[in-house]
């Protein structure tokens, strides 16, 4: 069963965007996982610890499946532990002030027309003390997307902006949250968007499977080489931004 288990966290550690390494969580606490989409960082929360996982989406589909997905996992590793979805918008979340000891929201403020508001939801439903992260595309590779093929980002639910890091942090380091770490993750996709950019009106040329092959190989055997590769260009090449934060504590 421990091996199991480890061999699950592995897997699930090269699909995440999070490292749950700097998001320590803790037995009994609560996590959120905004825009959770099908659900990998719910998978990856209740790997890292006995929390209760909660996640929230505008996606009806993408909640269904993730349903499907969490209850395929759980009941081939035999947990008895699910994540709650719910069908929610950032801008209103249907949970209480100070309800949450961490807030994960990765690749979703690239997609909403305010971030101010999203970020103001988030600010909002996590305790003083508790744990934020957020992850963006990084900005160079997302250029080269938007520069290959307007489609990438003008299809329904495509991305809206790019964003400088620095501005990024500016915004949301005006409410009270503190940085203490930050990562690149995903170096080995930016080649296969760069692709599907190139060739968006034939997602199905050689190159694009070809590539695709390239990264399930990689999920399901794990090879040092390129975990190392991956490892090496990630600081500067990853094609998401993880920014890890700390929610101030409250002054007395």
């Amino acid at each position: 069963m421990l091996n199991e288990l480890s061999l699950n966290m592995r897997r699930h550690s090269r699909m995440q965007t999070v490292d749950f390494r700097y998001l320590p969580l803790s037995t009994g606490q609560r996590v959120l996982d905004l825009g959770c989409g099908e659900g990998r960082h719910l998978i990856g929360a209740l790997l890292a610890a006995d929390v209760a996982a909660v996640g929230v989406d505008l996606s009806h589909g993408d909640l269904l499946t993730g349903r499907e997905k969490t209850q395929d996992w759980a009941v081939s590793v035999n947990e008895p532990r699910r994540p709650m979805l719910t069908q929610a918008s950032g801008y209103a979340l249907p949970f209480a002030d100070h309800s949450f000891d961490a807030v994960i929201c990765s690749e979703v403020l690239e997609h909403v027309p305010s971030v101010a508001r999203v970020m103001q939801e988030i600010d909002r439903v996590l305790k003083p003390g508790g744990q934020l992260v957020v992850s963006v595309p990084r900005r160079w590779p997302e250029r080269i997307c938007w520069w290959l093929s307007s489609d990438y980002h003008l299809q329904l639910g495509g991305h809206l902006r790019i964003f400088r890091l620095g501005d990024l942090r500016r915004q949301i380091e005006q409410l009270p949250f503190t940085l203490y770490h930050n990562h690149g993750a995903h170096a080995l996709h930016v080649p296969y968007w760069w692709l599907r950019s190139l060739f968006w009106q034939t997602p199905s040329h050689f190159m694009i499977r070809l590539y695709h092959r390239l990264l399930v190989w990689d999920l399901m055997h794990k090879p040092w080489i390129t975990g190392a590769l991956e490892a090496l260009l990630n600081p500067w090449m990853g094609k998401s931004v993880v920014l890890y934060y700390r929610k101030k504590a409250m002054s007395s």
